[in-house]
């Protein structure tokens, strides 16, 4: 939502309006993860929440976050999301970023005439210094590099073999999402085409805009390695697609030919493969208007109808639909290559060429058209008005909302395709000890940083057996549903990533976990562990292709 605060200054006035049990269930779970991992800072944003300025609400900040999570790190604002003084900092704000106006002198006075209490600035003080020390930034903090804009200094390089870590990463999130007839992994073809303006850098100086400039539909941004907005920064190099394909093309002794900015571009009649290179850009500050775009649509239908053996490789920010080409029967493989960063084209050719398998899986689903996701955002409104955003679908997004309606996807969450395939076998509940396996869990025993100590015992391992059933050495990620009474039909509670040789097996294991079986109850504000209810448990390969499966009484 901040799109709309960058571009005219009052987006902040937007409140996101979610009901309690939506806040713990949904948004609040991987905050819960990350404070368990010891999160030392947490920052929030310019908009409202349920009406309230994020920097100033006492409910998210002081009550869920400090209070029922425990968190014993600091709360930042976001760049000049303040916006008021005394009322920030009774509601938990720890630091502001940068100096507002609101606070210094103004916070000075504010405790002298007991607007603020001294507890409270001790607390943002012993909140900072406890993440500083408990991270050892004042033993590992490196130097102050402090020099004139007119003085040149020695280049650092820090990097290591971070490079060769990009490249396996790159790699392993490519996913597959159609390879008819085994097009994929290529064979040593000897005459390879390459289009669309994704295929290589683009010929300016590689900057990272809040947005690409121009019209977004026919702007050539080149190859998308990453996001864009104020966290993203510049690659010290990138390699293109382009540039690593040419590379395996030479060592193959092959033809390569290209065209990276025609509408309409013609293949030579003995090119044996065409690969189309598109993307779907979005960042802090721009979001995409359509999840299609018609230019790079058409792209594809024109190579598609002059070759054969058409591959599409799509980068992209978020989901994106592709019913307009996907069941061309001239597209005969996809691949998803999300934002593979600065190894993009030796990481794509390593799986396009099979020197690695495909293991990615798709972190949301593909629609087959834009309103399968619901209702379009309106563009136009005005943030005089205080606009609401009342987030009436609750749990149900993605997966969860495309299982209630009975929707069908074109791919379905956690899907992607491989060299080999995998069988599932032998799926094991086995219940473990735990102290209180009652309704809610002992308000007796202090929270910790995550939440209440007793949301994290194990009560249950589920194991089942995987098998590489292909030729070909490969990855799987399998992905544990459960379904809990009352709610979502199944909700993913794990995945885990096996490596399996041809005919090899491997025993895969998940801690459940009482959170894990647990909902939000609004009127005894804990979780609640219900009983005498029976779990639906299954893992397979997606949320969609379920390979084994079993129910549990608690």
């Amino acid at each position: 939502m901040e799109t709309s605060s960058k571009r005219n200054g009052r987006g902040e006035s937007l409140s996101s309006n979610v009901d309690d049990s939506t806040t713990h269930e949904l948004y609040a779970w991987p905050f819960m993860n990350a404070l368990r991992a010891g999160t030392g800072a947490i920052m929030c944003i310019y908009q409202r929440s349920n009406n309230s300025y994020a920097c100033q609400n006492s409910k998210l900040m002081n009550g869920i976050l400090k209070t029922e999570l425990g968190f014993e790190g600091f709360i930042v604002s976001d760049w000049d999301a303040q916006q008021t003084g005394v009322a920030t900092a009774n509601a938990g704000l720890d630091i502001v970023m940068p100096d507002s106006g609101y606070w210094g002198k103004n916070l000075t006075q504010a405790v002298n005439n007991g607007s603020v209490t001294v507890e409270r600035i001790n607390d943002m003080v012993e909140r900072t210094m406890a993440s500083f020390y408990f991270f050892d930034q004042n033993g590992t903090f490196p130097p102050a590099a402090i020099h004139p804009s007119t003085v040149q200094h020695p280049i650092l390089d820090v990097r290591g073999d971070h490079d060769k870590v990009i490249r396996v990463i790159g790699a392993a999130g490519h996913i597959l999402i159609k390879n008819v007839n085994k097009t994929l992994p290529l064979k040593k073809p000897r005459f390879v085409s390459i289009f669309g303006y994704d295929a290589e850098v683009k010929p300016v100086p590689w900057t990272n805009p809040l947005r690409y400039g121009g019209g977004y539909e026919e702007t050539f941004n080149g190859t998308l390695i990453l996001g864009g907005g104020s966290g993203s920064n510049s690659p010290p190099y990138v390699i293109s697609p382009f540039k690593a394909i040419q590379d395996r093309v030479i060592a193959d002794r092959g033809v390569l030919r290209w065209d990276f900015y025609s509408e309409n571009p013609t293949p030579e009649a003995n090119t044996e493969v065409c690969l189309v290179f598109i993307n779907a850009y979005a960042s802090e500050s721009f979001d995409r208007v359509s999840l299609t775009d018609k230019f790079s649509d058409n792209l594809v239908l024109k190579v598609a109808f002059k070759c054969p053996n058409t591959v599409v490789v799509l980068h992209s920010a978020g989901t994106r639909v592709v019913d307009a080409w996907i069941e061309h029967e001239n597209v005969t493989a996809v691949i998803f290559g999300g934002l593979p960063g600065q190894e993009s084209g030796h990481a794509l050719v390593d799986v396009l060429y099979g020197d690695e398998n495909f293991s990615g899986k798709l972190t949301h689903t593909v629609a087959k058209k834009d309103e399968d996701h619901g209702a379009i955002l309106n563009a136009t409104v005005l943030f005089d008005a205080f606009p609401q955003d009342n987030f009436t679908e609750g749990v149900y997004i993605d997966y969860r909302a495309f299982d209630r309606d009975g929707i069908e996807p074109r791919f379905e969450f956690g899907f992607g395709l491989s060299y080999t395939t995998f069988g599932y076998e032998n799926l094991t509940i086995t219940p473990l000890e735990v102290v209180n396996k009652g309704e809610y869990p002992n308000r007796a025993i202090p929270v910790i940083q995550g939440g209440h100590p007793e949301l994290w015992d194990m009560i249950y391992n589920i194991t089942t057996v995987i098998t590489n059933t292909g030729d070909v050495k490969g990855a799987e990620v399998a992905q544990l549903y459960i379904g809990i009474p009352g709610s979502p039909a199944r909700q993913l509670r794990g995945f885990e990533k096996v490596i399996l040789e041809p005919g090899a097996n491997a025993e895969v294991t998940f801690g459940v976990t009482r959170r894990d079986l647990s909902v939000w109850d609004v009127v005894a504000q804990q979780w609640k562990l219900q009983q005498a209810c029976n779990y639906t448990v299954e893992v397979g390969a997606s949320s969609r292709d379920m390979r084994v499966k079993r129910s549990t009484d608690l």
